[in-house]
């Protein structure tokens, strides 16, 4: 066997984007000449010397010193007699005279030490068998932008543990409780906080070490794979959270990997994220390409997963994000835009779609650049779709206000369906909403404890109704009263408690609801899919509007009174004749409410209102969302 990883070709293909740098770089398992072995390869153009050091040479540095292929940049070595599980590392030697050396974790690695030790794992990714085929052959009908996507975020450390002594549970132990809580609550997919290798627990995985790495906290990369696969045998979608815009700077990592700036910019004013005190990476250097669009792809490769939600987009397309006058580089033109970074998410997206066109791609971007979820081809930026961030700040701000000061408000709730087409939306509620001081989603209401859950019923009804796929961080369908915390547990006795469990079942009801009615999902991205009635009704503060699917079916009306009165013989537009009825009440009693409503379906007049042919006239509870729909049921 020759001692070459790589070959000429690929050297070619790695220059020029190879999608795939994976399976030429990190730790593979080959047989060679009758010997079973494995071979090592990184890239580290600054290094004077590399070795690949470990548990099975006793972490000697002579012991397997790698050769440098040509001018590549890229070091090998062919290692015989090591097996699955031994531990790892690259010691770099740089700096020529004033030598530096330093031990630092593979960049490809596909298994760690579990935190706090850090050396890399020996792994063999072919070994797993999966039984997901039926979800992946359906899975191109489950995420079009016409199907129900409704999310549930999990951070896995943290939504449930060993109640025996309060230690995480493993990946496998999570799958079943998993898949079994979300086929209950209806939800479609999963979305994990980050999952790849990180060496605080705190940063929730937002500083990743390992981009190939499943952590090793909760089990190994099989274990994972374990997680992945029982979810989609439960029909259940899971989406990363993905985080190529940032890296910590522990000596074991990223940061100075080969003796110089490989990864990042050698500039801080490019290079130090200010807010996060990280790294920037580089999306200019075709090392941190091929490095991150690569990332991308081995998790749909290896692991079968469905999506991909990139973190902090804004904050890669500015050149000036969280930066002062005199704190960035404007780029080559003279603006603030970064431009490399913007190439790359195009690049990144259409590599994607390419080699894995029913996969699903979210941008969390929170300002106006255009076109994030519009074809690169047409000039946007090629996600799937955007985080309505913007949604969810307008909604919290005006669900925090006193009912009694609302009316002089309604434009903070309709101002989104002014951009609501401008792109494809997510509407999220994340984790970032019930953490820092911002207290959980029930608690930032107004009013009495059962006001405060009214509340939460009409903001989650509301939301269901407005065009958008939906996400719901883990614990909010319970209502919490503290602020979630990574060390803690989601607190599942609520369930048990009077208006907790009446808001859980809400939301079980409206995903429900959502999944099974296509006029909530089938024109979700189309203008023609939503329309007002009355969005302007301030001395009631009442909002009103109809969902449909353009299939022909009579629409879905919405009527969600924002006020803390009940509005009795409460005309309200409509376009069908006879009958309407509820379909959901968040008032109902079943759900934590007073019961006020229409328990039997009401007579449609002839009567024109608010720009519709006909009218009939509901009673409307407080602080609630009655959502009707056309019936043939007789008048009781």
């Amino acid at each position: 066997m020759s001692d070459t990883l790589v070959t000429d070709d690929d050297l070619r293909r790695m220059t020029e984007g190879h999608a795939r740098v994976y399976e030429l770089l990190g730790a593979h398992l080959v047989q060679a000449d009758r010997a079973r072995g494995v071979r090592f390869g990184v890239v580290a153009p600054g290094a004077d010397a590399v070795s690949v050091v470990g548990d099975f040479n006793g972490w000697e540095t002579a012991a397997h010193p790698m050769g440098r292929v040509g001018s590549s940049g890229v070091w090998q070595r062919w290692v015989p007699g090591v097996e699955p599980g031994a531990l790892y590392k690259y010691r770099i030697q740089s700096g020529g005279r004033d030598a530096v050396v330093v031990d630092k974790a593979d960049p490809l690695a596909f298994a760690a030490e579990v935190r706090p030790r850090t050396a890399s794992r020996v792994w063999d990714l072919s070994s797993y068998r999966w039984h997901d085929a039926s979800w992946q052959e359906e899975r191109g009908n489950r995420q079009t932008p016409s199907a129900p996507i409704s999310i549930y975020e999990v951070h896995l450390g943290s939504w449930r543990r060993d109640v025996s002594d309060g230690s995480w549970l493993s990946y496998r132990q999570l799958a079943s409780e998993l898949a079994e809580y979300l086929v209950t609550m209806e939800f479609t997919h999963v979305e994990l906080l980050p999952v790849a290798e990180h060496p605080l627990d705190a940063s929730w995985g937002y500083q990743v070490t390992g981009y190939y790495a499943p952590t090793s906290r909760f089990g190994t990369p099989d274990d994972f794979r374990y997680l992945v696969d029982t979810l989609h045998q439960a029909g259940i979608g899971v989406i990363l959270d993905w985080v190529p815009g940032h890296f910590p700077d522990d000596p074991h990592g990223l940061a100075m990997f080969d003796g110089s700036a490989l990864y990042e910019y050698a500039d801080p004013r490019q290079g130090r994220h200010p807010e996060w005190n990280t790294q920037i990476f580089d999306l200019g250097r075709p090392v941190v390409r091929d490095f991150l669009v690569s990332n991308a792809c081995f998790w749909f490769d290896k692991y079968h997963i469905d999506g991909l939600r990139v973190d902090a987009v804004a904050s890669m397309l500015y050149l000036d994000y969280a930066r002062g006058d005199g704190e960035w580089v404007p780029n080559a033109q003279g603006g603030r835009e970064n431009l490399d970074a913007a190439d790359f998410l195009r690049g990144l997206n259409d590599t994607v779609c390419r080699d894995f066109p029913d996969v699903l791609m979210f941008a969390e971007e929170s300002t106006a650049w255009p076109g994030v979820s519009r074809r690169t081809d047409d000039g946007g930026l090629g996600f799937g779709y955007k985080w309505n961030m913007g949604w969810m700040n307008d909604m919290l701000a005006f669900m925090s206000e006193e009912p009694g000061r609302r009316g002089d408000r309604l434009g903070e709730l309709t101002f989104s369906l002014t951009y609501a087409f401008a792109e494809r939306f997510l509407l999220p509620l994340s984790h970032d909403e019930v953490v820092h001081g911002k207290r959980p989603i029930v608690d930032k209401m107004p009013g009495d404890d059962g006001q405060r859950f009214a509340n939460a019923r009409l903001l989650y009804g509301y939301m269901y109704g407005h065009p958008g796929k939906k996400l719901l961080f883990m614990g909010n369908e319970l209502g919490p009263r503290r602020e979630w915390d990574h060390d803690g547990v989601v607190d599942w006795s609520l369930a048990e408690m009077a208006g907790h469990d009446g808001l859980q079942r809400w939301v079980r009801d409206l995903n429900r609801l959502y999944r099974s009615d296509a006029r909530l999902h089938a024109a979700d991205s189309e203008p023609g899919g939503f329309a007002w009635v009355d969005h302007a009704d301030r001395t009631c503060v009442v909002l009103s509007f109809l969902r449909t699917d353009r299939s022909g079916l009579a629409p879905l009306l919405f009527v969600c009174n924002f006020s803390d009165t009940a509005h009795h013989d409460y005309r309200i537009g409509v376009p069908e004749p006879g009958r309407w009825t509820e379909c959901l009440n968040s008032d109902a009693m079943c759900y934590g409410g007073n019961g006020v409503g229409n328990p039997v379906a009401v007579q449609v007049e002839s009567r024109p209102w608010q720009g519709q042919p006909r009218s009939c006239r509901l009673t409307l509870p407080p602080l609630s969302v009655l959502v009707m729909t056309p019936t043939t049921e007789p008048v009781s």
